[in-house]
């Protein structure tokens, strides 16, 4: 009972801190999904005893307010006294059109830096205002799911579902429709209109199809390799991989056969108990014991090699982030919104899923046991995609934990799941930047799990401004900024204002990552960086890096 008394105290923080930022409100479907993602796991209502989220909120008067909107019961938050001045600031917010947000620029971020930030807390956006953007993970499934032929709209939902397993849920990443996601994709996916409706075509099927057209007679040779069917088959074959393939096939097959030769001998040993075995027969008896369950490792598998990091952020510059991954306030993981940057690692994403999903290919690449190390580097499977990563620990016989450089999160995972990293790989720099927010400490200590929620709900799934602080152990502090609202969000002064943090105009080493940073562990400075060079990235936003003095 005292655990269930204390899991509901949490659990009204939490909820609290999701309403509030929904000025809209939720329904109490989407107040599940909204924990879910949030929180990485579902509303914990069969411990509390409860059978639905409505149930549950019933039972939360002094933090929920139950309305019917429409016929739709909506559920919105009842503020305390610390959250008071943060509602009335969202309930005045106006809700902008997505166009006029994308018309905002760098400007209006360097004109009010944090240094001159009043008291007064700044309204954040809330989740039906904010702009979403789709995880590169699902931006790459989407492409995957169109790169062997066009599809029709009305035909999406079963053919994704089939294809992955699951059904595609748009609301979780913060659209209001299937158009939306579309428009947010159209750099890479054209919808055009048929007799049979909507036709879902990817921009790379269009521009190979208007190359066959126009040179018809290579057309037999071309369409192989920009189906991506090719390239599954072609990886392999040029590196003479599964040529080589059967004939080792064919010598394993042998060894079984010498094996039960093997067998035999201690029938013959049994006979000659007092004589003896030659010693080369010994010697060669002990060679096929150690061929047999020793396979031979690639030349071009990756065995003592490491990933470079990106080249450092020059200080006080602004540059496009998007957080992938994150742990609190003090360490979470961040991607450089750059397209190129974008691309390279879709492409990869897609390559090594191509490669690896080959099994001839993928059982050439298996780690044996001694290779199964901390520190090794190697290509994962999660959810049927395949990641870079590294070795963080060994848990037992089956499992281990590797870190995905590319994402910034630890993941267990099977042995049977892990492949060499073809040395190709490599060329990409580990792409997750280990981040902490500047100038802020939590209240007490640590930071509490609405404090965590916050930050996650003012993170998720958009776009924002990153200002460059300092380096400190290989940690990156910067502000962030969300600039797709009416006024800017500075992400340490909300913290703030809601009780949460100390605004200390100094940069505390995080608790966090001083225990654990496996990109400090394991991943290299660039050579760029060894040289002291500074690197800015590519950016969209439209004036590019200033100087924030």
């Amino acid at each position: 009972a005292l655990k269930q008394a204390q899991l509901m105290e949490v659990l009204k923080k939490e909820v609290r801190a999701m309403l509030i930022a929904a000025k809209a409100g939720l329904t109490p479907e989407q107040l599940e999904e909204q924990y879910m993602a949030m929180v990485c796991k579902p509303l914990p209502l069969h411990n509390l005893g409860f059978q639905s989220a409505l149930e549950l909120v019933t039972q939360m008067p002094e933090v929920v307010q139950i309305c019917s909107k429409n016929g739709t019961l909506v559920l919105k938050a009842i503020a305390d006294d610390s959250t008071k001045g943060i509602a009335k600031l969202v309930a005045n917010q106006k809700v902008k059109t997505r166009s006029k947000a994308s018309k905002k620029t760098a400007t209006k971020v360097n004109a009010t830096l944090p240094t001159k930030i009043s008291r007064n807390p700044q309204s954040f956006q809330t989740l039906s205002a904010r702009t979403p953007i789709l995880p590169a993970t699902v931006k790459a499934e989407l492409q995957d799911l169109l790169s062997s032929s066009p599809l029709l709209l009305g035909d999406f939902d079963k053919a994704f579902l089939r294809r992955f397993g699951r059904a595609f849920q748009y609301r979780q990443y913060g659209f209001m429709s299937m158009f939306e996601v579309l428009r947010s994709m159209s750099d890479s996916i054209v919808i055009e209109q048929t007799k049979a409706g909507s036709l879902l075509v990817l921009r790379k099927y269009m521009a190979n199809s208007i190359e066959q057209e126009e040179v018809p007679q290579g057309e037999a040779q071309e369409e192989e390799v920009p189906q991506g069917e090719a390239q599954e088959e072609e990886v392999p074959q040029g590196e003479a991989q599964e040529e080589e393939v059967p004939q080792d096939v064919a010598q394993e097959e042998e060894v079984p056969q010498d094996v039960a030769q093997e067998e035999e001998v201690p029938q013959d040993v049994a006979q000659e108990e007092e004589v003896p075995q030659d010693v080369a027969q010994e010697e060669e008896r002990q060679g096929f014991e150690q061929l047999s369950p020793t396979p031979e490792i690639p030349p071009d598998a990756v065995q003592d090699k490491s990933l470079c990091s990106l080249p450092p952020l020059k200080k006080r510059c602004l540059v496009g982030v998007v957080v992938e991954f994150v742990v609190s306030p003090s360490q979470f993981y961040i991607h450089v919104c750059s397209t190129e940057a974008s691309y390279k690692l879709q492409d990869l994403m897609f390559e090594m899923r191509h490669v690896y999903s080959h099994k001839v290919a993928s059982d050439k690449y298996i780690m044996p046991e001694s290779a199964v190390r901390p520190g090794q580097l190697c290509c994962v499977m999660v959810s049927k995609w395949w990641y870079r990563g590294i070795i963080h620990r060994v848990i037992n016989d089956q499992e281990v934990e590797v870190f995905c450089v590319d994402y910034g999160h630890l993941q267990i995972v099977q042995k049977s799941w892990l492949r060499f990293l073809k040395w190709h790989y490599l060329k990409l720099p580990a792409q997750a930047i280990p981040c902490s927010l500047a100038w802020v400490k939590p209240m007490e200590g640590t930071w509490s799990s609405a404090a965590i929620l916050l930050f996650k709900h003012l993170c998720r799934f958009k776009e924002l401004v990153g200002i460059v602080d300092e380096y400190v152990n290989g940690v990156l502090y910067l502000f962030l900024c969300d600039t797709s609202t009416k006024e800017d969000v500075y992400f340490h002064s909300v913290l703030r204002d809601m009780g949460y943090a100390h605004v200390c105009g100094e940069n505390i080493p995080s608790q966090e990552f001083e225990e654990l940073n496996p990109s400090a562990l394991y991943v290299q400075p660039s050579g760029k960086q060894r040289n002291a060079e500074v690197v800015e990235p590519e950016l969209r936003l439209r004036q590019g890096s200033r100087d924030a003095d």
